[in-house]
């Protein structure tokens, strides 16, 4: 009896096995964001100055936006799809508590909470950067590269009319780094408004070729690239009421950047923090917004290899006077208090781990709440600190990744986490920890799919930095047996692989892999993100090489399992894991038998200033570290096999990183294998991209495969 019960649960074991759906590849590349995607709550929005939250909702007569009371969670309708156009509920922004706003074909419009709707604006349909002030019924946008600015009494103004192809204004600038993604600076009481203006007249120009149309059409984009002339940022700051614009005394005989743009609350002055061109000096200066003076340097932040302002200043609520400064200066991104003056009144966060967000503050308890890594880099958890003293107090209760929302007032907060076991929950929760409320849990959406066994890894580097990893175990895996590998990887700054999300892989493209009978694998070495500055800048000035010492060390670990089959190991990576997957194919040609470098840089004076020269200095200044890490002259060192992909748009790595190097190997006698996605920029995305990967599977499979010796 016993027998047949073991057969009959073996059977019915190999039956619900056998019935497991298989990912497609359009699934692993898709599916997240369509068929499956995982059950999510629509428009969860905190209401401004409201202990209360809305939520769309399927209703028998269509959408509904409900408003829910915190904590009671007692329900309010407030529209329905029928009170708009094309009978669906759009996305919605509140103003207060009262107001929201949303934008539709004939431009802003603004409605109340009895539906009443009366029209904002109406924009011309080249508007772009749209920078709101809605509790004054302000906007600033911009057209080809001129700022515009309606106010409050519904005038539009063109406040520059300067803008062309050389003269940038309202837009981001300095590449989108430093943190800065807009271009337009509204102040507090919507008196005055900033922006940027950026004059590229001595940047080279250069070549992004349209090949959709015949002839083919060129269009030229500025592009400074590492050790060249680079652009100049100035702020001006317009006035309304004059109708005047008065430009911020930054000295432009300088060679620097413009970054951390913030009002003061009374609106007087504008602190910048002017950053040198080598990025190793920091000033944070104080400026007069009416006469564009400078008023005083508050404080100086120095590095010898960079300081990197990544946030605008934050002033506390009720103190016009003091204002929290993000700063590395202690090895790991915390929280500083200062005065106006340029006193530092205190720390407020500090060890081990670092701050990622400020998402709320409660001005009556001296808290701010905010997202950090102290339980684990692999975590976001959701602490609140007291800005005086320091106190922390964990929010947050279960391990992975927290996206929060705060109220006004910081007394509730919408919590949405996710970890490897969880794809989705979202809580509402009181900040005093009296309340919480599962509003919900999600159904995993792969419940149904042959996923793949993921094991976390945690590797030691030469100097006893933790490194963490995920290797991905084939499917129907035998011990007995020995499997070719796929090694995924990054490891360049501002990214990390590793985290504590849904799914357990961190990539269904992973799971596709071990179905094919792969081991995949994947780690973040010195360099990536999230870690502190020191792991951060162990790279600079000699990419390349202490992160390719990790990355031997996960190899050293794979080599080290009996089931990996070491002579079938492919590697691949997009961007800096171009850079790095085309670095091991020539730099270490017998660890790696197949290789698909995507979108790679391969000669860093070739790639854009602010990002090469924080990391690698200069051309000048750093001469050797340019010429070791340049693989263009390496292509003879080539033994695997190599596919390069690039987009033919690509307006941030280049196109001709990997044309260069085709040239070299060519000149070389070296075969390589090249496909190019035409259409596309750095990234290969939508439809497009299951053609790329499966290229990039069907090469592993040419290469690694037993069949494929």
């Amino acid at each position: 009896m016993k027998n047949t019960i073991l057969l009959s649960t073996i059977l019915l074991s190999s039956l619900s096995f056998a019935q497991q759906k298989k990912l497609t590849m359009q699934d692993a590349v898709l599916g997240l964001g369509t068929n499956l995607a995982v059950e999510n709550l629509r428009q969860v929005q905190l209401i401004p100055s409201h202990h209360a939250f809305t939520q769309n909702v399927k209703t028998s007569y269509g959408e509904a936006l409900i408003q829910k009371q915190l904590p009671s969670l007692k329900v309010d309708t407030l529209f329905r799809s029928k009170d708009f156009t094309n009978n669906r509920i759009p996305s919605l922004t509140w103003i207060d508590g009262d107001r929201a706003f949303y934008q539709d074909k004939t431009g802003l419009q603004i409605i109340d909470k009895k539906g009443q709707k009366k029209s904002w604006a109406t924009l011309p349909k080249e508007a772009e950067n749209l920078e709101f002030d809605a509790v004054n019924n302000q906007l600033g946008y911009t057209v080809d590269n001129n700022f515009f600015f309606i106010d409050t009494h519904g005038k539009t103004h063109q406040v520059t009319t300067d803008g062309r192809y050389e003269i940038v204004n309202g837009k981001s600038v300095h590449q989108n780094e430093f943190g800065i993604h807009k271009g337009i600076f509204i102040s507090p009481k919507g008196s005055l408004v900033a922006f940027y203006r950026m004059d590229q007249t001595v940047v080279a120009d250069y070549p992004i070729v349209d090949w959709s149309v015949q002839p083919a059409v060129n269009k030229n984009i500025k592009y400074p690239a590492a050790g060249t002339k680079n652009h100049t940022v100035t702020l001006g700051v317009f006035n309304p009421k004059t109708q005047k614009t008065t430009f911020i005394n930054t000295d432009t005989s300088k060679d620097q950047y413009l970054t951390s743009v913030t009002w003061s609350p009374d609106e007087s002055h504008i602190y910048i923090g002017v950053l040198s061109r080598n990025q190793k000096h920091l000033q944070l200066n104080q400026y007069n917004a009416v006469s564009g003076q400078l008023v005083k340097t508050l404080f100086e932040e120095k590095d010898a290899k960079y300081v990197e302002p990544q946030n605008e200043l934050y002033f506390l609520p009720g103190h016009k006077n003091e204002f929290i400064w993000w700063s590395q200066r202690d090895g790991f991104m915390h929280l500083y208090r200062f005065n106006a003056e340029g006193k530092l009144l205190n720390p407020i966060t500090k060890g081990s781990w670092l701050v990622n967000e400020i998402v709320g503050q409660n001005a009556k308890t001296k808290e701010l709440f905010i997202t950090t890594t102290k339980d684990s880099p692999k975590d976001k958890q959701l602490y609140a600190v007291n800005w005086e003293n320091g106190k922390l107090r964990k929010l947050s209760s279960n391990p992975g990744i927290h996206n929060v929302q705060v109220s006004s007032d910081g007394q509730y907060a919408i919590d949405s986490w996710t970890n490897e076991q969880t794809p989705r929950v979202i809580e509402a929760l009181s900040t005093n920890g009296k309340f919480k409320e599962v509003l919900l849990t999600a159904q995993n959406p792969l419940k149904d799919y042959g996923t793949a066994k993921v094991e976390n890894v945690l590797l030691k580097a030469d100097d006893g930095t933790d490194l963490y990893g995920k290797l991905i175990y084939p499917s129907n895996f035998d011990a007995t047996k020995k499997y070719p590998v796929i090694v995924y990887l990054y490891n360049g700054p501002h990214a990390q692989m590793i985290t504590n999300r849904f799914p357990a892989s961190g990539n269904l493209w992973y799971d596709v892999l071990a179905d094919k009978g792969y081991v995949v694998f994947s780690m973040d070495g010195r360099g990536s993100s999230n870690r502190g500055l020191k792991f951060e800048q162990a790279i600079h000035a000699k990419a390349g090489t202490v992160e390719m010492n990790d990355q031997l060390k996960g190899v050293d670990f794979l080599k080290s399992l009996p089931f990996v089959d070491a002579s079938r190991m492919g590697i691949h990576g997009w961007s800096y894991g171009g850079f790095m997957t085309t670095s091991f194919m020539l730099r270490q040609p017998d660890v790696f038998k197949a290789g698909v470098a995507g979108g790679p840089v391969l000669d860093w004076k070739q790639y854009e200033i602010m990002y090469t020269e924080r990391y690698m200095e200069s051309p000048q200044d750093n001469p050797k570290g340019y010429e070791e890490n340049n693989l263009i002259n390496r292509t003879k060192d080539l033994k695997g096999k190599l596919l390069m992909i690039h987009g033919a748009q690509d307006p941030v790595v280049v196109w001709q990183h990997s044309i260069d190097f085709v040239r070299e190997a060519v000149k070389n006698g070296v075969q390589m294998d090249y496909f190019v996605y035409p259409g596309h920029e750095h990234n290969v995305r939508g439809k497009d991209r299951i053609h790329l990967m499966q290229k990039i599977t069907d090469y592993f499979d040419l290469h690694l495969k037993p069949e494929n010796p």
